[in-house]
């Protein structure tokens, strides 16, 4: 641990220009880590209406005490890539460190009614992207729920449909949508002129794209080449689902790129494991596949492996499916790579899910901090926090106050224990919370209360565009 001369003087400013006085809340003693400033020391930290308002060694009297002697003391971890976005999940992603949730990479076709749909409160701050893949649904009038099972996916757009799906892009971030998402993987009639139109459309508004390329490298380096052509920040969503078995090449082109001053990061989830939807185009040569194969497929609602034949049949109700598909070698590739945020890609409803949806952040502190020190503490913190906050600030400003632990910042902090931190959720139950996560506070309201989950409190705000 250590605080640099300077930063002890700083401090000092800020205390004393802060002034003094009972505070909402305290956290005493713990080890304070802010990725931005390097911050790393046993600090105190004031709280008061919703921000901190000092973060120094002098003795601070609050209404509420933390005693976070032995613990981190961390900004409030960032997912920007989280398909459950219900009270349910919301609840599980709160113990496991989060305190801001985006559903950046499918979206939504209708921003105004997605924010409204969470009005009055949730346990976390939210946000959404208006997305190609439903808005691309909408227009071609395909009959799938989550993803396309017909024309959205396979239907080629006319010159009007594209148009209709420029406007609905459009009108979307003007409702004030983080960001525009893709999903080229699941809409394969898709061109990359189409894309290059919405990345157009996203570009003009200062809006990332969070893209879930298809065609391994050469996809990924037509998408680069896309986003250049249309001046649109790019974010490569799970740099481990899609590079799979060639993660490092997949890395080293993202690495190039931005050597080259391109505007494109990525991330990473911290399982070997993915999951999608059975009827997705993902899947369209399944009647090919070698019968051993099937085995590497898990049905969530029942956990039960899959055979061709019980393949076939589920793929024509619809659903979700777990591929059991990496090695831990890929994962390692993607999580020890300085390029990666984490981010879950969680998914999760009535009980069942994927538990990176609970656990990829703590199993990040747990497993590949502490046990194998393949990442330090301060870069993972960095990864979680600092780095998503940085990818969305430039549309949305309220970012900019997030990820960090300073004067001035919203007291959105995860306050953990480095030795015992780790994930619990599996396969069959992801709804097994995560261990080490003490406290979470998001506008400094506790949320996770000494390990504990607080029941009736909906301290989360929508975070969008603008505002």
């Amino acid at each position: 641990m250590r605080t640099s001369i300077v930063q002890t003087l700083l401090l000092g400013v800020l205390t004393t220009a802060c002034g003094s006085g009972e505070y909402d809340l305290v956290i005493q003693g713990g080890r304070v880590m802010d990725p931005e400033s390097g911050l790393d020391s046993v600090m105190n930290v004031g709280i008061r209406d919703g921000r901190i308002e000092v973060v120094t060694e002098e003795s601070l009297s609050g209404t509420r005490i933390i005693d976070a002697s032995g613990l981190v003391v961390a900004p409030g971890f960032i997912d920007l890539h989280e398909h459950a976005q219900t009270a349910e999940a919301y609840a599980l992603m709160v113990a496991d460190g989060v305190t801001s949730a985006f559903e950046l990479e499918v979206g939504t076709a209708d921003v105004a009614a997605w924010y409204t749909e969470r009005e009055g409160g949730q346990i976390v701050n939210y946000g959404v992207s208006v997305g190609h893949v439903p808005v691309r649904m909408a227009v071609m009038d395909d009959p799938g729920d989550f993803l396309p099972s017909g024309p959205g996916g396979y239907g080629t757009a006319s010159d009007a449909q594209v148009a209709e799906m420029a406007r609905l892009i459009d009108e979307g971030l003007t409702q004030g949508a983080v960001a525009v998402g893709f999903g080229t993987a699941y809409t394969p009639a898709a061109t990359m002129a189409e894309v290059e139109t919405m990345f157009r459309i996203s570009s003009q508004h200062g809006a990332s794209a969070h893209i879930h390329i298809r065609g391994g490298l050469a996809g990924l380096t037509e998408t680069i080449e896309t986003a250049v052509r249309a001046d649109v920040p790019l974010h490569i969503v799970h740099a481990n689902s899609s590079g799979g078995a060639r993660t490092t090449e997949f890395l080293q082109i993202i690495e190039r790129a931005r050597a080259d001053g391109i505007d494109v990061t990525t991330e990473a989830y911290p399982y070997g494991a993915g999951m999608t939807a059975i009827e997705s185009a993902l899947f369209d040569s399944w009647e090919t596949w070698t019968d051993d194969r099937f085995d590497n497929y898990q049905w969530v609602e029942t956990g039960e492996r899959l055979t061709r034949e019980t393949f076939g049949r589920y793929r024509a109700v619809g659903g979700t499916v777990i591929i059991h598909g990496r090695t831990e070698e890929m994962t390692l590739a993607a999580i020890r790579s300085p390029l990666t945020m984490i981010a879950s890609d969680g998914f999760m409803s009535n009980g069942r899910g994927h538990p990176r949806t609970s656990g990829s952040y703590s199993k990040v502190l747990g497993r590949y901090v502490r046990e194998q020190g393949v990442v330090t503490l301060m870069d993972a913190l960095r990864r979680m926090s600092l780095e998503p906050a940085r990818r969305l600030e430039a549309r949305v400003p309220l970012m900019r106050e997030k990820g960090r632990v300073r004067v001035g910042a919203d007291a959105d902090i995860t306050i953990f224990d480095p030795g015992t931190v780790m994930d619990r959720s599996t396969y069959m139950d992801v709804t097994l919370t995560s261990a080490g996560i003490e406290y979470v506070l998001v506008h400094g309201v506790p949320v996770i209360d000494g390990g504990e989950l607080v029941e009736g409190v909906t301290p989360g705000q929508p975070v969008r565009a603008g505002r």
